[in-house]
């Protein structure tokens, strides 16, 4: 994706099963589930760069001692910096005598993650700034180790107020923050009174001390305390929770929109935002990986039990086509394969934008991640020219025309030719914030290879992600292949035009940022249609008063075909000062070419409009409301 966008974040999760003092024995180190939550975080450091956290939770320490811990950081490199402090921490207590590796107490009493418990987080920041108060772990605190609870998660809620709303009526002063702290406050409550439950009941019967405190941690229904708490909850959200006592928790919205993988043997269980970290870091085969079940609470007791248990009631299944397209890492097994059937479905569509020219054509790809798209564009391209030459000498062969120079022509001069003809310069951050200093760093992140295109002679075609603000495309990206002189540039999108708001974990809320929106709006003032954008407006307004289940931004687009929004996109996106006259063409991916390639992720509604959740109609009409009115700002 040649756009930046922040999308969403990473969570990660290691529960030890056994004592340190096994790991210490087996694998020689006493902090391997430190380690392994490190590797689990660095496999998806793709999910953040905003900032980064860990908690952990000690089990079994002496009253009056610390069980809970948290580091957060926000500077460049966020999880480089946390470990590293940490492990000099660790070193120092090892170089002054407290901590004894061998001896594993000495680890749990003297190091701060010397825990059995472990939770990490990336962030990339889509709403409460850039400040580390608003870098996860949550945390909430009580003398009561039942009642301390730290969170993380990889989420968005469409209705963070009507959230605090619910909890000024319960009588709390909540911090209006982020859906986070909404989130936090919400369990922490009902954590709260699934405590106190447990601790009237035992006191009635004369149960105090150490016993008391023992049997509320053994009583605590976490899957409880969950399903009161999300009751409210609209969005998509992967939620991770530790409680000061040792339980721990993955939740997952009832749409499946965002993802999370666990695995469990033994020794450990954990979690991650993807599949493949999990593979990698415990040597895994893909069958030894479960997904965590949309709907349902994964809770390890501090006893070690897991146990897997619904909290809400199921939704159809819309897990986001974004993650397959763009946001996982690729070296998972099906996203591979299914990035590489997103690039081979764009090849019928690419030989009639070429004329089917083989020998004048260089295909390419950019940015690095639409790599995989490539291959599976030159595959089918190569198939489907293999069959073309597979008939031409069977017609030569019949007509007694096969000769050398024929074969000649047809293989080796016609053969669908690949290049690297864009890099990407890995010294020039792209995940900078301010926008106007992005802008004037962006003709420079890119370079490419002079000599890998005929100049006037060829065309070129090169594979994008997806398309959605257009921006770099227009200020860097359309100059910098123009310096070539191709004869023709053709740029592909794997994606679909994307047309609506995402209000589950991607940050693109502002509906007029769209290019896509863009020219729509441009085609309608041609044509004289600007009225529709009052009638829309109209009832826009109607439906977000009354929080109806219809999206009337879709009538914008009614008008027109696909291929009119992508000519009108060619239009905006190609800079006015342009000296390169070449032929210039955009091809996005079609809705049904996205469903065969991807069937199992069919959250499409960014392209199509249809929502998920109530608060996804909600966020549509109000984003469509933010635009007409001038209003900068997310819609939700």
């Amino acid at each position: 994706m040649s756009d930046r966008i922040t999308h969403e974040c990473g969570v990660a999760m290691v529960r030890l099963l056994k004592p340190l003092s096994y790991y210490q024995e087996k694998y020689g180190s006493p902090l391997w589930g430190f380690t392994k939550l490190f590797l689990l975080m660095e496999k998806q450091h793709n999910r953040g760069q905003d900032g980064a956290g860990v908690a952990c939770v000690k089990l079994d320490v002496p009253a009056g001692t610390p069980f809970m811990f948290r580091e957060r950081n926000i500077k460049s490199n966020p999880l480089d910096r946390i470990f590293r402090g940490l492990l000099k921490q660790y070193n120092e207590q090892v170089d002054t005598g407290a901590i004894h590796p061998e001896f594993t107490d000495t680890v749990k009493k003297n190091f701060d993650f010397g825990g059995e418990l472990l939770m990490g987080h990336l962030r990339y920041g889509t709403s409460g700034g850039y400040s580390q108060s608003s870098c996860h772990p949550f945390f909430r605190r009580s003398p009561w180790p039942t009642r301390n609870l730290a969170l993380c998660g990889n989420f968005n809620l469409t209705n963070t107020e009507e959230l605090n709303r619910s909890l000024i009526a319960m009588g709390q002063h909540p911090i209006f923050a982020t859906d986070t702290q909404a989130i936090l406050e919400k369990i922490g409550f009902f954590l709260d009174e699934e405590h106190e439950d447990i601790y009237r009941f035992l006191r009635k019967r004369d149960i105090g001390g150490a016993e008391l405190s023992q049997r509320i941690s053994e009583d605590l229904d976490v899957t409880r305390v969950i399903t009161r708490a999300a009751q409210k909850w609209d969005g998509g959200y992967v939620l991770c929770g530790l409680i000061g006592n040792g339980d721990a928790f993955v939740v997952r919205d009832p749409s499946g929109i965002r993802p999370c993988f666990y695995f469990q043997n033994d020794e450990v269980v954990a979690f991650a935002s993807e599949r493949a970290p999990l593979m990698t870091v415990f040597d895994l085969a893909v069958e030894q990986v479960r997904e965590v079940e949309p709907g349902h609470a994964v809770v390890i007791k501090k006893r070690g039990t897991v146990t897997s248990a619904p909290f809400t009631a199921p939704l159809p299944r819309a897990s986001c086509s974004f993650e397959r397209i763009y946001f996982s890492r690729g070296n998972d097994v099906d996203i591979y394969r299914e990035r590489q059937a997103l690039g081979g479905q764009l090849a019928p569509q690419v030989l009639k934008s070429i004329g089917h020219d083989w020998g004048n054509t260089v295909f390419s790809f950019i940015p690095n991640t639409s790599e995989t798209a490539f291959y599976g564009l030159m595959h089918a391209l190569r198939t489907l020219r293999r069959d073309e030459v597979k008939a031409a000498i069977l017609a030569a062969s019949r007509a007694g025309t096969l000769d050398e120079a024929t074969l000649d022509n047809l293989i080796l001069r016609n053969w669908p030719r690949g290049e690297k003809v864009v890099s990407k310069d890995i010294k020039i951050r792209t995940f900078i914030g301010q926008e106007n200093l992005r802008n004037q760093l962006a003709s420079h992140v890119y370079d490419i290879t002079y000599g890998s295109v005929r100049s006037g002679e060829d065309n070129l075609v090169v594979v994008d992600d997806s398309i959605v603000r257009g921006t770099t495309l227009r200020r860097s990206i359309l100059r910098i292949l123009a310096r070539l002189n191709p004869k023709k540039i053709v740029i592909l999108s794997t994606a679909p035009q994307i047309r609506y708001p995402d209000c589950y974990g991607i940050d693109m809320s502002e509906l007029g940022k769209f290019i896509a929106f863009e020219a729509a709006v441009a085609l309608l003032r041609e044509r004289g249609q600007e009225s529709l954008l009052d009638e829309v407006y109209e009832l826009c307004r109607e439906e977000a008063a009354k929080g109806g289940p219809h999206n009337h931004v879709r009538r914008i687009y009614d008008s027109f075909k696909p291929e009119e929004i992508s000519q009108k996109i060619v239009e905006l996106v190609r800079p006015k000062n342009l000296e390169w006259k070449g032929e210039f063409e955009i091809i996005f991916q079609t809705i049904e070419n996205l469903h065969a390639a991807v069937p199992q992720h069919t959250g499409d509604w960014y392209f199509t409009g249809k929502y998920p959740t109530p608060g996804g109609y909600r966020v549509v009409n109000q984003a469509y409301l933010n635009y007409y009115d001038k209003n900068d700002g997310r819609s939700y």
